[in-house]
């Protein structure tokens, strides 16, 4: 029998998973790989799904480890003067601000896509 399938745990939370490619965060590879910027593509869109009709730009698609991604995180709050967050691998800033995240990110060298309405 299998030592990594788990049939029954008291365990009060199961450890968490990627959610790139469904391995338990502590044996993800997914984030140890960074790409360039130029070799990358964010994709920018603007939200109100399940926020109560609050507007959130989300950027997505970024290959970077948790550091950089709090780094950029850091950088475009300060550029757009708003609040912002990092959830799950993807970065979300408070407000429609598309535009000004698309052109600091084409300012540090990645191309952009916009998704959405």
């Amino acid at each position: 029998m299998c030592a990594d399938r788990i049939v029954y745990s008291t365990h009060p939370r199961p450890d968490p998973l990627c959610p790139r490619c469904g391995e338990p965060a502590e044996r993800c590879a997914c984030r140890t790989v960074e790409l360039p910027p130029n070799r990358q593509t964010a994709r920018l869109e603007h939200d109100r799904k399940r926020r109560r009709g609050k507007s959130v730009t989300v950027i997505g698609g970024l290959v970077l480890s948790e550091a950089k991604l709090t780094e950029l995180t850091k950088l475009l709050k300060n550029r757009c003067g708003a609040g912002g967050t990092v959830k799950d691998g993807e970065i979300e800033i408070q407000g429609d601000h598309r535009d000004k995240v698309a052109q600091i990110l084409h300012e540090l060298g990645y191309r952009t896509k916009m998704v959405g309405g």
